[in-house]
C-alpha cells in the first residue's frame, strides 16, 4: 500500500482559518457504507441520521496551552516552543524553533522571567528535552504565558477566541496539544436534544499529541510508526459501552482518537478499562473490533487520520466523498466541516 494512494489535491481556499459563528453551523456530508450514497445537510441535524438509541464515545481531552514564546537568557535571541509530552516532573520533550541555536545548557526565559527553562539534550528525534522551573503550578503559569496550539495549517496567529473554540465545549482533562476536532461541532443543546431522543453518551480520554502534525514519510505505509500517544478508559465507562454492545447498540466513535482508544481497548473484542500509552496505526485492511459509526472531520493528504478514515470504510469510497466535498465547497482540516460515515 503506497502513501500517493491517499493524496489528494486542495485548494488552499478549502482549509477553513476562522471557526464559524455557531458550533453546530457547520455542513455534514452523510457517507451510507451499504449503499455508497451521500447526502448533505447541516450538523445541527445530525440526530436525524445517527442510529436509533446509539452510544456516542466523546474524547474530553483539552488542549493546554501548548506554545511557548519566549527568548535564550544570554543572547536575547527569540525562541519558540511547542510542549509535547511530559517525560518527567517539569522535563518536557519540545519542537524548538529554530532548533539549531540551542545548545545542551542553554537557558530560555518566558514571561518576563515566570517561566525558566534549560536544555538538557538534544536528541536525534530533532525534538529538545527541557527543564522548567516556575514560582506557580506549571499548568497556572502556562495559563498565562501560553498560546493555544494552532496546526500549522491555520496561518494566523492565535487569538482570545482560539481559547474556547479550539476545545469542545465537555474538553475537561488537560493534556492534549491538538484538538480532537470532529468534537468541535457540538454545542450542550445539541448534546441535550441527542440525548432526550434516546441517544446515549459516555467519556474517555485521549491525548492527542504530536503525531497528529507530523506527516507520513515512508512511501510503504505499513512501515510507518506512530507516536504514542496516552489513553484512559475508566471500568466504570468500559462497563456502559460492553453493556451498550451487548444490548445491540450502535457504538458512534466521535472522532478519529476515539477510534484509535476504543479499539485499543477492545484489542480482544470486548472492552475493558485502560490506562497507559497507545501506538496503534490503523490502515486499509484492518478489522474494526468495537466501532460501528464515525463521526470525523476533513483530513490532510498523505496522513494517518485518512488512512484511518479509509480503512473504515473503503479508500475509493473515501475518495469519492473527498471529491464530493470539494465539488461542494465544503471546509476541510479542524475549523472545517464533518462526515457521519454509517
Amino acid at each position: 500500500m503506497k502513501l500517493a494512494d491517499f493524496d489528494y489535491e486542495l485548494p488552499p481556499e478549502r482549509i477553513a482559518q476562522i471557526p464559524l459563528k455557531h458550533r453546530d453551523a457547520s455542513r455534514l456530508l452523510v457517507i451510507d457504507r451499504n449503499t455508497r450514497e451521500f447526502h448533505h445537510t447541516q450538523f445541527s441535524q445530525i440526530g436525524e441520521f445517527l442510529p436509533n438509541r446509539s452510544l456516542l464515545v466523546l474524547n474530553d481531552t483539552k488542549v493546554i496551552p501548548a506554545r511557548l514564546i519566549g527568548n535564550k537568557r544570554e543572547t536575547g535571541g527569540k525562541i519558540e516552543l511547542l510542549l509535547i509530552q511530559e517525560k518527567e516532573q517539569d522535563t518536557w520533550e519540545v519542537l524548538a524553533k529554530p532548533r539549531r541555536s540551542l545548545r545542551v545548557g542553554t537557558k530560555l526565559v518566558f514571561g518576563d522571567g515566570i517561566l525558566k527553562g534549560k536544555v538538557l539534550d538534544k536528541p536525534d528525534t530533532g525534538n529538545c528535552i527541557v527543564h522548567f522551573t516556575y514560582n506557580a503550578t506549571f499548568s497556572e503559569v502556562i495559563a498565562e504565558i501560553g498560546m493555544t496550539p494552532l496546526p500549522p495549517y491555520i496561518r494566523r496567529s492565535p487569538n482570545e477566541e482560539d481559547k474556547m473554540r479550539y476545545q469542545s465545549v465537555y474538553a475537561s482533562t488537560e493534556g492534549a496539544i491538538a484538538a480532537p476536532t470532529a468534537g468541535l461541532h457540538f454545542t450542550p443543546e445539541l448534546l441535550e436534544e441527542l440525548r432526550g431522543n434516546g441517544i446515549q453518551t459516555v467519556m474517555l480520554t485521549l491525548h492527542v499529541g504530536i503525531g497528529t502534525f507530523q506527516p507520513v514519510k515512508v512511501e510503504n505505509v505499513q512501515t510507518h510508526k506512530m507516536h504514542a500517544e496516552f489513553i484512559r478508559l475508566a471500568e466504570t465507562e468500559a462497563k456502559q459501552i460492553r453493556k451498550a454492545r451487548e444490548a445491540g447498540t450502535k457504538i458512534v466513535a466521535i472522532g478519529t482518537t476515539v477510534v484509535r482508544a476504543l479499539e485499543t481497548a477492545g484489542a480482544d473484542r470486548t472492552i475493558k478499562p485502560f490506562s497507559g500509552y497507545s501506538e496503534l496505526f490503523i490502515y486499509p485492511g484492518y478489522q474494526f473490533n468495537i466501532v460501528d459509526v464515525l463521526l470525523t472531520n476533513f483530513h490532510l493528504p498523505k496522513s494517518t487520520l485518512l488512512m484511518l478514515v479509509s480503512a473504515f470504510a473503503d479508500r475509493i469510497l473515501i475518495q469519492k466523498a473527498y471529491e464530493e466535498a470539494l465539488l461542494h465547497e465544503y471546509r476541510f482540516f479542524s475549523y472545517g466541516d464533518a462526515m457521519l460515515i454509517l
